[in-house]
């Protein structure tokens, strides 16, 4: 079974309730330590493994900290789409023959970073358009 442990601050330690255990509480210094301290009271008061045992740790906290983790959730979900979009457009940059140096400056990256989103698909060119030994998409 699933069970919540509530964690509340208390002076410098964590305080550990079970909702649906009444009376099984705990404590801890840190947070990192709340699983291990309530697993064993649990395993405990219901005389079984605590290796068996599922616990879903919530802390409570201000707004502002799950405002916080909200906006930091965000940015991870926009940097991986600006990196699926920058990697479209480089490719498809590459592909109607711009340089990467130009692929780059149209992108706001390197013209390494460009190289490697790219990486497999690209050769390198001799000449072009005054570009020595700028790489290009293979034909």
């Amino acid at each position: 079974m699933r069970y919540t442990a509530v964690c509340r601050r208390s002076g410098g330690w964590w305080a550990i309730s079970v909702p649906q255990l009444k009376g099984v509480h705990s404590q801890a210094r840190r947070l990192d330590q709340v699983e291990a301290a309530i697993r064993e009271a649990i395993a405990l008061f219901l005389d079984v493994s605590a290796d068996n045992i599922d616990i879903e740790i919530k802390p409570e906290v201000p707004n502002e900290v799950d405002q916080a983790r909200r906006a930091r959730t965000a940015l991870r979900r926009a940097e991986e789409s600006a990196e699926q979009a920058t990697r479209a457009a480089a490719e498809l940059l590459i592909k109607q023959g711009y340089t990467v140096r130009d692929a780059g400056s149209l992108l706001g990256v390197s013209p390494q970073r460009i190289s490697q989103i790219t990486a497999g698909k690209l050769t390198r060119s001799a000449d072009r358009a005054g570009d020595v030994g700028e790489t290009k998409r293979a034909a």
